[in-house]
């Protein structure tokens, strides 16, 4: 909830940080959100970028798909169950492909704005940024960057308008933080693999029309590869998984793949690049947990500033208790801690992605983002407790 007080009214305040932490809270985005010209979501040279104008008319349109989703989302919370107008408001403000290239259909966002995007759309709760880091960070961004030009046109183009939602499945029930312990097997038969196994706890699962799936070869020795697998058939068999702790708006999905038949074309990469491609891929997913998780601390800290203005205790506003004051230093601490680390780790990734094949940098961009999301996601839990 956006802090509706007035400053002018507290011009005279005792307390003059209060104002600067509301207008914080406000909706300001992390400082990681100006355009970097001529770059897109992958960071490489060339990809279409995003004028001020662009730029400030996404954020403009992520504004609008919040306030118009809020009600509903907040109903969808209570009632652990998923927003079935999320998707619908996504197309009708066009940001289901905003980090993609224009060309097929996304928005051309950079990684900065897009984060900012994600940021905002955090504020309404992690399963609502849930959907947008499963279907575009995880979901989408293998295929735009590792995809041939078919499957982005078969893929990318309907994910950004929204015709196709994404999911990515690595997990599998034995096989969480170690996926070289995955059991998801493929073989090839003619011009088509056949796929076996179950995967887990899959964001977007339960909704997905295709979903970039990881197995191994069924013969023993060989590399993880990646498919783009359609979500049909009978030999696809989905259960949407509900009794969760956390993330109640969530769709969250196990299936099982049974002798499901992939074509040839929908391998993602080569044969033995799935290790590779994941790796890269949950770098951007990071990113996104982390941009969705301030926008946690940031919707906290205004939520708790409205509140400790209102409530008044002894004859003044909480606001002016020293141990309410202790809190929300804690809570403005943890926000600009975590933009700052999140611009950070945007900026290896960028730098990474434009120098090629240099795997100090590599190795750089992949830790401070798996830092940020460190950082994040507890300064997040520590906020909202």
């Amino acid at each position: 909830m956006a802090v509706g007080r007035s400053t002018e009214r507290l011009a005279g305040y005792k307390y003059p940080w209060i104002i600067d932490i509301i207008e914080v809270a406000r909706g300001c985005g992390p400082p990681i959100c100006e355009c970097v010209a001529g770059r897109g979501y992958d960071g490489r040279e060339g990809s279409p970028g995003m004028n001020e104008k662009h730029q400030g008319d996404l954020l403009s349109d992520v504004e609008s798909f919040c306030a118009e989703i809020r009600p509903t989302e907040e109903l969808c919370y209570l009632e652990h169950r998923f927003n079935d107008s999320a998707i619908d408001l996504a197309r009708k403000y066009n940001l289901l492909g905003m980090p993609f290239p224009t060309e097929y259909g996304g928005r051309g966002a950079s990684l900065e704005v897009y984060l900012a995007a994600i940021t905002r759309i955090g504020r309404e709760g992690s399963g609502l940024r849930t959907l947008f880091s499963g279907h575009t960070s995880i979901g989408a961004y293998p295929v735009s960057r590792f995809g041939t030009e078919a499957q982005k046109q078969s893929y990318l183009v309907p994910a950004c308008c929204g015709d196709k939602i994404m999911a990515f499945a690595l997990t599998e029930p034995e096989a969480g933080s170690n996926p070289l312990e995955m059991q998801m097997t493929y073989r090839r038969e003619g011009d088509v693999f056949v796929l076996n196994g179950i995967k887990y706890l899959i964001s977007n699962g339960g909704i997905a029309d295709a979903i970039v799936v990881f197995a191994y070869p069924e013969q023993e020795g060989g590399r993880i590869s990646a498919f783009i697998v359609d979500a049909v058939g009978n030999s696809f068999e989905q259960e949407e998984m509900t009794a969760k702790v956390g993330l109640p708006t969530c769709n969250t999905a196990m299936f099982e793949l049974t002798d499901h038949v992939v074509p040839s074309a929908n391998l993602l990469g080569e044969e033995g690049d799935g290790f590779r491609i994941a790796m890269d891929t949950l770098v951007s997913g990071r990113l996104s947990v982390a941009a969705g998780c301030l926008g946690v601390i940031e919707d906290c800290l205004a939520e708790t500033i409205e509140y400790s203005l209102q409530r008044r205790q002894h004859g003044k506003p909480i606001a002016r208790h020293q141990l309410v004051q202790d809190h929300l230093a804690q809570m403005e601490l943890a926000r600009v801690t975590t933009a700052s680390l999140l611009g950070q780790a945007v900026r290896a990734r960028m730098n990474s992605r434009d120098a090629g094949n240099d795997r100090n940098l590599d190795q750089e961009s992949d830790l401070l983002a798996a830092e940020a999301k460190f950082i994040a996601s507890n300064a997040a839990l520590d906020t909202a407790d």
